[in-house]
């Protein structure tokens, strides 16, 4: 039996107070995803002073970046629950062979996205339209960065295991360093040493492989995890990658059609405005998504907290948790909100600030005062969402999705744009009422689940 540290306060904060777990996971959450946010923005200001066709280069190659991404979401999401769980149950043995297996999965994962992608990447960006400079631009980009994806991969297991046991302070730290770190050695690499695209790339992969160092120190070598991470009592159990990949395969999945909703949304609004009406959307789109980071943050607690509780077979603790994150959520969706409505003009200015622009300003602003109502809504769907994570129905959390991003958003922008013929506002409305329409069914299903694991833990001798 190994040691593990029954003192462990973060085991205490999740098995204990639903409350307190919420809040002690969220916050964390939320401050390294505005950190990388803010990361991901300045990365790209740097590239657009190397030009238009450099930036476009960058443009090019972040529809691929972002199904990496996807893919090492999913494997910190499938990590996360599959550990809470066990710990919920008291299975600490269990726990720590997920933490390893899913280690060894996010190596082969890696491994494999880094061989397809360097051999592929030249026929991925031709089949985009891309050519001539920015075709090279793109390449020289992406091959570096294929090579960031075991690292990559891995980062993102080794902070599924923290969050899994219920340390969400820790990888926001290391998420924070890294994120600091790219920001300072993007102008060194890209002017100081005149590498121009590949600058950006290389101050990634360094950022990354820093955070790869510190994050094999927490695991491996620091002794103040929960978890004993060590393989010295290693044997292989396919079940666990099975418990990993249920939860985590339609995550990723998740994250991908999400991706390719906005590629269909950017469709209706280049039919209702041209190119102003795709800036438009561009612009406003990215600022409701910086309003989304508090809810994000607050769903990935959900899906530990819940993971612990449903593992514990205490569903009146996981109905609990859901609600006050929805009412944690729904505090911070409505302050949001309100500065939206408010301060539409400034905000519409980080996008309309130069002379070229300026004609956006008030087609922007517009647009977040009608598509800040989007933020309401989003915290029954996307929590229950994570609670279905949390309980390893995956599935569950996929089809949510595709009914929010792709079923109910683009039908209601299809209706309102082609049928009743409203243009722009047409795109707008039709992301809020297709949002609102899913969270309220995804809300319901979320009900009926918890319902249903009630009845289920009256019978000890069956899986719930």
């Amino acid at each position: 039996m190994e040691n593990f540290k029954a003192d462990n306060k973060n085991i205490q904060v999740l098995l204990g107070d639903y409350r307190k777990a919420i809040i002690k996971l969220s916050i964390p959450n939320m401050i390294a995803m505005l950190i990388q946010t803010l990361y991901n923005l300045v990365d790209a200001v740097w590239v657009a002073g190397l030009g238009p066709s450099t930036l476009a280069g960058m443009g090019i190659f972040f529809p691929i970046y972002m199904i990496i991404i996807s893919i090492a979401t999913g494997i910190t999401v499938g990590t996360s629950s599959a550990i809470a769980r066990k710990i919920g149950a008291k299975d600490y043995e269990g726990a720590n062979s997920i933490a390893e297996h899913s280690i060894i999965l996010s190596i082969i994962v890696g491994t494999i996205t880094t061989i397809i992608g360097i051999f592929s990447i030249e026929f991925i960006l031709k089949f985009t339209g891309a050519s001539g400079t920015t075709l090279e631009n793109a390449k020289d980009y992406g091959l570096i960065i294929f090579l960031s994806s075991i690292p990559t991969m891995f980062n993102n297991a080794a902070t599924g295991i923290l969050r899994g046991e219920g340390d969400s302070k820790r990888p926001m730290y290391v998420i924070t360093f890294s994120s600091v770190l790219n920001i300072i050695l993007d102008p060194i690499f890209i002017y100081t040493f005149k590498l121009g695209i590949k600058g950006a790339a290389w101050a990634t992969l360094i950022s990354i492989l820093v955070s790869t160092g510190l994050l094999i120190y927490l695991l491996f070598f620091s002794k103040k995890t929960f978890l004993n991470v060590n393989f010295r009592k290693f044997a292989l159990n396919n079940q666990n990658f099975v418990d990993i990949s249920v939860v985590g395969f339609p995550t990723a999945l998740a994250q991908i059609t999400m991706s390719i909703a906005v590629y269909f949304l950017n469709f209706f609004a280049v039919k209702s405005g041209g190119d102003a009406g795709v800036a438009t959307f561009t612009g406003a789109w990215r600022i409701i998504n910086l309003g989304t980071l508090t809810i994000i943050g607050i769903s990935s607690a959900v899906t530990t907290v819940t993971g612990a509780a449903y593992g514990a077979r205490d569903i009146r603790k996981l109905e609990n948790a859901l609600n006050y994150a929805i009412k944690f959520a729904e505090f911070f969706a409505l302050a949001i909100m309100a500065g939206m409505l408010v301060f539409s003009k400034p905000l519409a200015m980080l996008f309309a600030y130069s002379k070229a622009s300026s004609a956006l300003l008030d087609e922007i602003s517009s647009a977040l005062k009608l598509l800040c109502l989007f933020l309401p809504g989003t915290p029954f769907g996307m929590l229950t969402s994570g609670m279905f994570q949390g309980i390893g129905h995956g599935y569950k959390s996929l089809a949510t999705t595709i009914l929010r991003t792709v079923v109910f958003q683009l039908f209601w922008t299809w209706l309102f744009v082609d049928i009743f013929h409203i243009g722009l506002t047409g795109v707008w409305l039709g992301i809020v009422v297709g949002n609102a329409t899913a969270s309220i069914i995804t809300y319901i299903w979320g009900r009926l689940t918890i319902k249903k694991l009630y009845v289920l833990q009256t019978k000890p001798s069956e899986q719930i």
